[in-house]
């Protein structure tokens, strides 16, 4: 009698030990999930335990068995853009997903100017606080921490837009995702993964910087700071690796300012990292970023320099930049206020560009070929269709130079969708630069209002030990 009570005792103490099923924060009640797509449900439960999973939308049922790792996973199909709907799963325990909704899911992601929100300073949303519910936004905040191997989980959850949610949400990716909502009319998702001051170095892969020569050393330039990591991949490993099951329309990314101590290897890092991350989500998706805006660096040119990087990373396949010199009012501060137009900027890319909604002209005139005629240098401009104008009496920032090196202030004629640009002290010009510096603010413009990108037609050495 007693080996059958002991057994018996023994069997219901490891029935009791049996894991629920279990799910990552990312899966949750009110999250959007990516329209007319394949979509992974994952999550944890007892080694071999049956896992069934029901969607609302088609009633139908997915069976799977956790793992020997104790992990599983399921591909559903989503419908168009809809709901709310619910998710059902059942194995020992049962879990119920309610008010999910289909849609466009956005990653927002980078430094402080993405990270910025209502409660640091961007009051301008508060605009919006009674509007809030004429739209149909969702929010997932991933919370500032670090690792030093990949996670497959996070804290956070999915939050519907009001006027408290909103306070504490990235204002550039709030007011994408508002332009989105409105032109779309379809339920946006949007994940915000920020953190202020970090280079971009620590959303890199570890192994993949310490592996490469030129991003090893630039890495080590990064300082320590009691605010933020510089340590390569802890943000991807605790901030994006949990995300990356996730399916999603695209990323928007605001970053580079910490990134001026190594402005020539920034490129290649940019590259190196929307590569990494394409190839975590298993998919190709559009990355659509912000030209860092001008300010006061305490070197010669090093802002210059990263945003030519910039330019240099529109070669990335599927990839989209915006400019936003015109918005900045104090080159001292290094946050510009008007995150509002920043992310209409990147609203109006997206659309034009993933959705094929083109409204208006979207992109900024960018060089696109230069030649010397005499005392002239003649430039084209990408993106300049509507022809070109420049604001004030004069143009501002655009400097030529001969074979000595030694810019002058220069003029331009305007025709069409180029400029022919001189100065009477240059009799033999080989180069021009506009805004090439770390905080000057041009005056140039498509006639359709963006400003023309930032450019140099040298490949001179740049001395970036000077003081500003």
């Amino acid at each position: 009698m007693k080996k059958y009570l002991c057994i018996l005792i023994l069997s219901l103490f490891t029935l009791s030990l049996k894991a629920k099923i279990r799910l990552p924060n990312i899966l949750s009640s009110n999250m959007v999930l990516q329209q007319q797509s394949t979509t992974k449900l994952w999550g944890w439960a007892t080694a071999a335990e049956r896992v069934k999973v029901t969607t609302s939308w088609d009633n139908k049922t997915i069976e799977t068995r956790a793992d020997g790792n104790a992990t599983w996973k399921v591909d559903i199909q989503t419908p168009k853009a809809g709901g709310p709907y619910t998710i059902t799963l059942q194995g020992e325990n049962k879990i119920i997903l309610e008010n999910i909704l289909i849609g466009e899911v956005w990653v927002c992601c980078g430094q402080s100017n993405m990270e910025y929100d209502y409660n640091r300073g961007i009051t301008m949303v508060k605009e919006d606080f009674d509007k809030i519910s004429k739209l149909n936004i969702r929010f997932f905040n991933v919370p500032r921490t670090t690792s030093k191997t990949p996670q497959d989980d996070c804290d956070g959850n999915w939050t519907a837009c009001d006027s408290n949610t909103l306070k504490s949400f990235s204002a550039v990716g709030y007011y994408f995702g508002k332009y989105l909502n409105q032109d779309l009319n379809v339920p946006i998702g949007l994940i915000s993964s920020n953190w202020g001051g970090t280079p971009a170095e620590v959303w890199t892969p570890e192994n993949l910087v310490e592996s490469n020569t030129i991003l090893k050393d630039a890495a080590t330039k990064n300082e320590p700071t009691p605010w933020f990591p510089i340590t390569p991949g802890y943000a991807y490993n605790a901030m994006i690796a949990p995300i990356a099951n996730y399916n999603i329309q695209g990323v928007i990314w605001y970053q580079g300012e910490s990134n001026t101590k190594a402005p020539a290897s920034y490129a290649e890092l940019i590259d190196t990292m929307i590569n990494a991350w394409r190839k975590a989500w298993n998919k190709e998706f559009p990355f659509y970023y912000v030209q860092i805006a001008p300010f006061k660096y305490e070197k010669y040119n090093i802002g210059a320099l990263v945003r030519e990087a910039q330019t240099k990373n529109l070669s990335i396949k599927n990839s989209g930049m915006i400019i936003i010199s015109d918005l900045v009012n104090d080159t001292l501060h290094i946050h510009p206020p008007n995150k509002k137009s920043v992310g209409l900027r990147l609203a109006n890319l997206a659309l034009g560009e993933t959705y094929g909604i083109k409204k208006g002209v979207y992109k900024s005139p960018l060089l696109k070929s230069f030649k010397v005629n005499g005392s002239n240098i003649i430039i084209d401009f990408d993106n300049a269709e509507t022809g070109l104008m420049f604001t004030g009496e004069k143009p501002k920032e655009i400097f030529i130079a001969g074979a000595d090196r030694i810019f002058f202030p220069a003029m331009i004629k305007i025709k069409g969708e180029k400029i022919i640009v001189s100065n009477k002290a240059v009799k033999t010009p080989v180069a021009v630069r506009y805004q090439f510096s770390n905080s000057g603010i041009g005056n140039l413009f498509s006639k359709a209002g963006l400003p023309v990108g930032p450019f140099r037609t040298d490949d001179w050495e740049v001395d970036t030990s000077k003081v500003k």
